[in-house]
């Protein structure tokens, strides 16, 4: 189980990145444009805003976790959960649909 502090924080950084995804993506479009005389100097300032923003809210350092456990690795996207939990809830028929393959 991870601690309820990296669960929280990971919940922390989702909600800073939808918060701030419409001015991030406004500012971005900003800087990625021409990069004639007059509009640099506008990019540059959008540059600037853009590293003023609250360093958690960029949607890279948000990282899939486990819903049950908090694991952060060998996440099933799919599913939401770890690849040790599908495993279990698989065998014990929790998850709709998913059989052990045999063949």
């Amino acid at each position: 189980m991870a601690k309820e502090s990296m669960k929280a924080r990971e919940v922390k950084r989702a909600r800073l990145a939808a918060k701030y995804a419409q001015k991030r993506a406004e500012l971005k479009k900003i800087v990625n444009s021409g990069v004639d005389e007059e509009k640099r100097a506008e990019a540059y300032e959008a540059a600037q805003q853009l590293q003023l923003l609250p360093k958690n809210s960029n949607p890279i350092r948000v990282h899939n976790r486990c819903k049950i456990t908090g694991r952060p690795k060998g996440y099933m996207r799919q599913f939401g959960i770890s690849r040790i939990q599908f495993r279990e809830m698989a065998s014990a028929g929790l998850i709709p649909g998913v059989k052990k393959a045999s063949w």
